[in-house]
């Protein structure tokens, strides 16, 4: 049986690039923490796979985003409804 936080061979290219995209998008500093976390759900209400995008500022705010795919299927227009301003 999987779990949720089960440990998956995610392509380091993929994330890199699904990284600098929304660095870029948002046009976040430097400074900032990026991550990308691939989880799966066996609860009937969830998605299997779910892709959370979680940013921390330097003044320790976070801002957590959820894409109801895995990573290797997020495309540009997924990234298209992030907003630095929302789920603040």
């Amino acid at each position: 049986m999987t779990g949720m936080f089960d440990k998956k061979n995610a392509n380091p290219e993929i994330i890199r690039n699904l990284k600098n995209k929304i660095t870029q998008k948002l046009k976040l500093p430097e400074n900032t923490m990026l991550s990308i976390a691939e989880l799966n759900c066996h609860k009937p209400d969830c998605p299997p796979y779910e892709t959370i995008i979680t940013v921390r500022g330097v003044d320790e705010s976070v801002i957590n985003w959820r894409i109801a795919k895995p990573i290797n299927e997020i495309k540009d227009i997924d990234l298209a409804n992030l907003d630095i301003n929302k789920n603040r």
